[in-house]
C-alpha cells in the first residue's frame, strides 16, 4: 500500500511540474495590425498573353500590386485602397522584353509573389521538303 501511494504522489508531483511551466507562458497568436487588410489573389495568363489579376481584399487597409523585372526595376504599380474589396486587372505585357518577371502582392505585412517568364517564339523551319520531277 506504502508503494502504491508513493508511486501516485510521484505522478502527481510530475503532472503539476509539468503543467505549471505551459500555463505560465501560453501560447498566442502574433496580433495583426488594425490597418492591415487580409487578402486572396488568383493570378493566370490569357490566351492573348496577357496577365489578368483577381484580388479580395477586406476592406479597412490597403494592398499593392508591382510588377518588377529581374534587376528590381518596377515596371507596375497600383495601390488598391482601403474601401476597394475586389479588384480585376488585365496587364498588356506584349510590350515588355524577354526575362523573368516577379508579380508582387502585399499589404505591408504578408507578401505573394508569383513567378512570370516572357520570352518570344522563335520561328521554325519545316523539315519536310516537296520535289516534283
Amino acid at each position: 500500500m506504502k508503494t502504491l501511494i508513493t508511486a501516485f504522489a510521484l505522478a502527481l508531483s510530475l503532472t503539476v511540474a509539468s503543467v505549471a511551466p505551459a500555463s505560465a507562458n501560453p501560447i498566442t497568436r502574433p496580433t495583426r495590425p488594425a490597418n492591415v487588410a487580409s487578402y486572396q489573389s488568383g493570378v493566370y495568363t490569357t490566351a492573348e498573353g496577357k496577365v489578368q489579376i483577381g484580388l479580395d481584399k477586406q476592406s479597412g487597409g490597403k494592398v499593392t500590386i508591382r510588377l518588377v523585372n529581374s534587376q528590381g526595376q518596377e515596371v507596375y504599380q497600383e495601390q488598391v485602397g482601403k474601401r476597394q474589396q475586389q479588384v480585376r486587372r488585365r496587364l498588356d505585357v506584349s510590350r515588355l522584353p524577354d526575362g523573368s518577371y516577379t508579380l508582387l502582392i502585399s499589404n505591408g505585412v504578408e507578401t505573394t509573389s508569383h513567378a512570370l517568364t516572357i520570352a518570344t517564339a522563335q520561328p521554325t523551319e519545316s523539315t519536310r521538303r516537296i520535289a516534283m520531277n
